[in-house]
């Protein structure tokens, strides 16, 4: 068996193989609540074999959606909704973790595709809010948070991950990459606070620890929890790899059970190296300085290549988002190319090459 599709064991789940589905906003929610888009789309991804399937980033309130189309988990309609998906990817004996997120500074937008950014007042649009009133680029200026109001989006990232464990799924996935709101506290770019949640790297952090820790006690103990971080803003002065380090080390303490390592996201304009494989190095750096197990994102499209990720030790589990958009089959075809039998719905048996 490769390296690849062997299971990985984290608390009381266990998964099938280490070919994961990335989150991918799809900003096709009304008020919140998901649809058949979703269950189609999360649900080709159960149906191609993928070992876990990471629904998209899920706001704890109304103001911490990405944009007006962007799903939730802040009240039982909700809950009722991602039931049915969480249904469907369990029937094809896959697993499925949810991103619980808070957009901060980058929220209250429309989808990508229309032909404005920011949604109007008329549309539902909000006031965003963030640590400290730094616009990011193309976006208005947001409102800095005060602390009562920290302490009521620590309580509803915590509801909302109750809410995600009655709705089905396996595991729990605190957003704190890609410039949201969380990456927003840890950046020193984004934070320029005074009190006990900015300055020093140990109140930068503070809250994201405070959401780990409530979310830990929120959930069953056999429930995994993982955190997506951006190891770097490729920017003079922001959040770096060596906090990321030391951060995942003191979350790993708070009993998070997986780092999902991107990059990127809270600071426009920087130049990025992308290649394939680009931030593999940083989840090679954190899994090997902390311990703690971690996921490789970012222009992993080949079998061969993620199998190397994995046999090499530079992490515990690939991410795939885009390879996945393209061929909802993966895995299936993944397997084949190293040569692993792997369970197959029966419905696609008549497809296989890689007979026993």
């Amino acid at each position: 068996m490769s390296s690849l599709f062997s299971p990985l064991r984290l608390r009381e789940i266990t998964f099938a193989n280490r070919a994961w589905v990335s989150s991918m906003c799809q900003y096709s929610a009304i008020d919140g609540v998901v649809g058949d888009w979703h269950l189609v789309h999360l649900g080709s991804f159960a149906t191609g074999g993928a070992g876990l399937v990471m629904a998209e980033a899920s706001a704890v309130s109304p103001e911490g959606r990405i944009s007006l189309y962007c799903p939730g988990l802040w009240n039982d309609t909700q809950v009722r909704a991602w039931s049915r998906v969480t249904d469907f990817v369990h029937s094809q004996n896959s697993k499925i973790g949810i991103q619980l997120a808070h957009s901060g500074r980058k929220g209250s937008t429309t989808a990508p595709w229309d032909d404005h950014l920011m949604a109007s007042t008329e549309q539902g649009g909000w006031t965003a809010v963030a640590p400290s009133a730094i616009a990011f680029e193309g976006y208005p200026v947001p409102r800095a948070l005060s602390t009562t109001e920290i302490g009521g989006i620590i309580a509803s990232f915590a509801d909302a991950a109750r809410r995600a464990v009655e709705a089905g799924f396996d595991l729990v996935e605190i957003h704190a990459a890609h410039g949201y709101l969380l990456h927003q506290f840890l950046s020193p770019l984004s934070n320029e606070r005074t009190d006990v949640y900015g300055g020093s790297f140990e109140n930068r952090i503070r809250l994201l620890c405070e959401i780990a820790q409530a979310v830990r006690e929120a959930i069953p103990s056999g429930t995994p929890l993982f955190v997506r971080i951006s190891a770097t803003d490729y920017a003079q002065g922001g959040w770096d790899l060596e906090e990321s380090i030391e951060l995942s080390a003191t979350l790993g303490n708070l009993g998070v059970d997986l780092i999902d390592v991107s990059s990127g996201g809270n600071v426009a304009g920087v130049k990025i190296p992308v290649g394939p494989g680009y931030q593999v190095a940083f989840s090679d750096a954190i899994r090997n300085k902390t311990a703690i197990p971690t996921s490789a994102v970012g222009l992993i499209v080949e079998p061969e290549q993620a199998e190397e990720i994995i046999a090499s030790g530079q992490a515990d589990a690939t991410m795939l988002a885009r390879a996945m958009l393209r061929n909802p089959r993966w895995a299936l075809y993944a397997a084949e190319k190293l040569g692993d039998y792997i369970t197959w719905p029966s419905q696609f048996e008549r497809a296989r090459t890689l007979h026993k």
